[in-house]
């Protein structure tokens, strides 16, 4: 049976060290790892100063600074919908209703 290595040989370099194994993913496996993960790379202007917030925060927290915005998001926007689902709910709601003979000629 062969033996399974152990974390600490990739955090020693003993594995995935040699520059043979080293290159650049061409666009084909670029778009199989975005489908797989049910990603879409995008382009967006931000000011400097916010990315430079964000690096430090995501330093503080020891993770990268695009995974922080894409957790920053992940969370903003259930809460969102949720507000915009319930605002909705309220409209609905305080809207007057047809008299039943008025609804009766409209359909």
């Amino acid at each position: 049976m062969p033996k399974t290595q152990d974390h600490s040989d990739w955090d020693e370099r003993r594995l995935g060290a040699d520059a043979a194994f080293v290159g650049v993913a061409d666009a084909s496996h670029e778009r199989r790892l975005d489908d797989s993960l049910d990603m879409q790379s995008i382009s967006i202007r931000l000011p400097k100063s916010l990315i430079r917030h964000y690096k430090l925060i995501a330093d503080f927290h020891g993770v990268g600074y695009q995974p922080l915005m894409r957790d920053v998001l992940q969370r903003y926007i259930p809460t969102e919908l949720q507000h915009i689902l319930d605002a909705q709910r309220q409209i609905e709601k305080n809207r007057p209703s047809l008299p039943l003979e008025r609804k009766k000629k409209l359909a």
